[in-house]
């Protein structure tokens, strides 16, 4: 079959290939990716972190519909079309859902939607305030496929803009863990002695502190935020990739391609980095989708906790926490659509890294 199919690359990626699940939840994964990139582009409120609030149909159920009138606010802001794809519209307009309307005498005479039956407050509006008394491009019908959230929000653009959080921050926790991982576990697992014992006293160390209350004292050290999350989430994840790169150094440094290159009078940094780590990647690339893994669920913790993101924008942690109370009054589907969006990214995550596991495995 030549070369390249009895290559160790092509043995594994055959091997994953067969693997339903796996490939299932590769599928996935890229999916949610290109949702979380392009969030503002499906989202139905393509606002700012899709803040548009309307309390008067504050948590209503998957599929409501109401008529929706926009009132523009006369402020021109420019925005190009890249900030708009990627971080949403400034909107300034105000957005009232309304039960009916009639026109006359220049006049927009509306009532404002009110629920339980009730009658809602009658309003009116000069047309001139509309660009050139055109008012009937400023209603439409709105759907909510996933209903509103208690402020009135929609809420399946809410979900689809909080995929970003979830989704990025397992890659910016896996790289920060990996930088730190391959550097500390390389040293203890190739200089060995006292270097090995003092890099693994602060492996023990930081391994004997809960994950959780280790991330919250580093969010809480560098301050509540978006990025610091990132940041103290990674910095709790290298020490599982310190053990495995200085376990799996330690038997390759013994091997006759290690003491070929020390031979050759090669340095240590180049032993290293161009001989030991790339026949150590199956290990680490397993070991870095359960992190996916474990990063997601820890930043939906702290969200949940109130240290994670913080409003308005959206996560599906805090998403979780503004509505859990809702299980217990009827609408329980409020805090299940976001817990059902991080079990599903978990579990792909978890299943293709059992997959690689598999497939890397060649020996099997």
């Amino acid at each position: 079959m030549g070369n390249q199919s009895n290559s160790l690359t092509s043995l594994a990626l055959q091997k994953f290939k067969k693997n339903f699940w796996g490939v299932f939840s590769l599928g996935i994964i890229g999916c949610i990716g290109l949702i979380s990139v392009f969030a503002y582009l499906f989202a139905p409120d393509s606002s700012k972190n899709a803040n548009q609030m309307h309390l008067s149909i504050h948590s209503k159920s998957p599929g409501f519909e109401v008529q929706m009138l926009t009132i523009p606010s006369g402020i021109k802001t420019e925005q190009n079309f890249f900030l708009k794809l990627f971080f949403g519209k400034n909107n300034t307009n105000t957005e009232i859902p309304i039960q009916s309307f009639e026109v006359k005498g220049g006049v927009l005479t509306y009532v404002e939607y009110a629920s339980d039956g009730l009658q809602g407050l009658e309003k009116q509006i000069e047309l001139s305030q509309f660009p050139n008394s055109n008012y009937k491009n400023y209603l439409d019908n709105r759907s909510f496929f996933f209903g509103t959230d208690k402020y009135g929000r929609d809420y399946l653009s809410r979900i689809l803009i909080g995929s970003r959080i979830s989704f990025f921050i397992g890659f910016v926790a896996v790289f920060i863990s990996l930088i730190v991982g391959l550097l500390m576990g390389s040293l203890a697992g190739y200089y060995g002695g006292k270097v090995d014992a003092f890099i693994m006293w602060i492996i023990n160390i930081t391994w004997s502190i809960p994950t959780l209350l280790l991330v919250i004292a580093i969010t809480l050290a560098l301050g509540k935020g978006f990025w610091q999350v990132f940041i103290a989430v990674g910095l709790t994840m290298w020490v599982e990739v310190a053990r495995v790169v200085r376990g799996q150094i330690i038997s390759a440094k013994e091997m006759q391609y290690v003491t070929a290159a020390r031979a050759l009078g090669y340095n240590d940094y180049r032993i290293i980095t161009k001989h030991i780590l790339p026949n150590i990647f199956g290990p680490l690339i397993v070991i870095s989708a359960a992190n996916f893994a474990a990063a997601i669920l820890i930043e939906s913790g702290l969200s949940f906790l109130g240290i994670g993101a913080q409003p308005p924008m959206a996560s599906w942690g805090a998403m979780i926490k503004d509505h859990y109370n809702y299980i217990i009054l009827g609408k329980p589907y409020l805090a299940l659509i976001p817990g059902l969006c991080i079990m599903l990214l978990v579990m792909a995550f978890m299943l293709v890294g059992n997959a690689l596991r598999d497939a890397l495995d060649v020996k099997g």
